[in-house]
């Protein structure tokens, strides 16, 4: 039987050409209306829209007579710089994923005794009804992990007694839920997938209170529960990297901007997710993975001068998925260096030693090395570019034998602690409803009566 809602029927094309006709916004029309396209000037940097005090991006030094310079990127979380922070707990061999959310929800660093007593807090919190996960998730399994997590988080709002209520103490109780929660609505929905559409066994753990979310992420995906300190390790660092990124990046400003209209959280987290789930986004590791797969089922990797060769290929749209893009290269606000990137890329050759990867590590080093210097010959460019955190989260998450569906899932894993700091602040600062403006350029015309048509 024809599934008609899927199909793209002959009228559907023709009215879709209608459509394509009728659109006449030209590009330098932008420029002519002194419109910022993509809320970013031509030098990447972003219109101002809001004030925060989450998290700082820093690309660019301001000289004494006001000249602005690329300099090495900073990241900072609650102003403090995010070097300072991973030193600060791989120093003392432990996990750092749940006091960076203490951070960057409540602007402070816990003591010992408050850290604690916030991980029993997200343990507590680390429960899904049986009958959720039987219904929402092992019940109606789909193809899209992203679109099942959009889906489970709007389907918790009937479970939630006080739904609707945006004071901040009732948000934070919401947030703090949907954090313990997610490593399970994503693992779970993987799960499903794989059994129900490619016949894998299934099996359903439950997550431990006493672990970290980084170990109860390992221990929930793998079958046996068996995870290495230095892959779960590697993973928290991963997700402190990820938490947060300054209220600009597209799902923050989604958050935001729906939070702003005064609408639940289970809304607001859904649209976040949609944002996310586009491949300009959330979805950029996984096009470097497979990008490299490519490289290495068509190059003889190895010779650092076919890699060149391979890389003006990418760039003139000959290669891979002939874009002419190079995923994992360059970033919209940092300009010489990713501090994600750097501290990445540092850890993971630790990774590769014991995964017995130091080649695919080397391969990846290589690549970050001579890709910019090509893309600086072939392209005008407007700022430094350099490897993003995307270009090393792809290596790690797939030494860490997670599969693609769930690269993106587990960037949401990570973010929803930042979403829930903006979504906060959004309404602590009880801003008006974000309306930006658009410009109509369409001339007026009058009305031509049927008959006349």
């Amino acid at each position: 039987m024809k599934n008609y809602y899927s199909e793209i029927t002959p009228y559907i094309w023709q009215l879709s050409d209608l459509s394509n006709k009728n659109y006449n916004i030209k590009a330098e029309s932008y420029s002519e209306h002194n419109v910022k396209r993509g809320l970013r000037d031509i030098d990447g940097k972003g219109v101002v829209t809001g004030l925060t005090e989450i998290s700082d991006v820093t690309s660019r030094k301001i000289l004494p007579d006001g000249t602005e310079i690329p300099c090495e990127g900073e990241l900072r979380y609650r102003g403090i710089n995010i070097h300072d922070l991973v030193n600060g707990f791989m120093k003392d061999n432990r996990f750092g994923f749940e006091e960076t959310i203490y951070l960057l929800l409540f602007s402070e660093l816990p003591t010992d005794g408050e850290l604690a007593r916030f991980k029993e807090l997200l343990g507590d919190y680390r429960r899904l009804p049986a009958s959720f996960v039987r219904d929402m998730i092992l019940k109606a399994p789909g193809k899209d992990l992203m679109n099942i997590l959009s889906r489970c988080v709007l389907a918790l709002y009937p479970y939630d007694d006080n739904p609707d209520d945006i004071s901040v103490a009732n948000v934070l109780r919401q947030s703090l839920f949907l954090i313990s929660v997610f490593p399970m609505l994503s693992v779970y929905a993987y799960q499903s997938f794989q059994h129900y559409h490619n016949g894998k066994s299934l099996f359903i753990h439950q997550p431990k209170p006493e672990r970290s979310i980084a170990e109860n992420i390992l221990s929930l995906l793998r079958e046996d529960e068996k995870y290495s300190d230095l892959e779960a390790k590697i993973l928290d660092l991963a997700l402190v990297l990820h938490a947060e990124h300054g209220g600009g990046n597209n799902s923050t400003f989604t958050t935001h901007v729906v939070t702003s209209s005064g609408t639940d959280t289970y809304s607001a987290v859904a649209a976040a997710l949609g944002s996310l789930k586009g491949p300009r986004h959330g979805g950029a590791n996984i096009k470097v993975v497979k990008m490299f797969d490519d490289m290495k089922n068509t190059i003889d990797t190895s010779n650092d001068d076919e890699i060149r060769d391979y890389i003006i290929k990418l760039l003139d749209k000959q290669a891979f998925d002939k874009s002419g893009l190079i995923y994992g290269m360059g970033h919209a606000v940092y300009t010489k260096s990713d501090p994600r990137a750097d501290i990445l890329m540092s850890c993971a050759k630790d990774l590769s030693i014991e995964k017995g990867l130091e080649e695919e590590y080397d391969l990846y080093r290589r690549f970050a090395k001579i890709a910019p210097e090509i893309i600086a010959e072939k392209r005008r460019i407007y700022k430094g570019v350099s490897p993003n955190v995307d270009f090393y989260s792809g290596l790690v998450y797939r030494m860490l034998n997670l599969p693609y569906e769930l690269y993106t899932p587990i960037f949401a894993v990570s973010r929803i602690a930042g979403w829930s700091a903006h979504r906060i602040e959004e309404i602590q600062c009880n801003g008006k409803i974000i309306r930006p403006a658009y410009i109509n350029v369409k001339e007026q015309r009058l009305y031509i009566p049927l008959e006349n048509r």
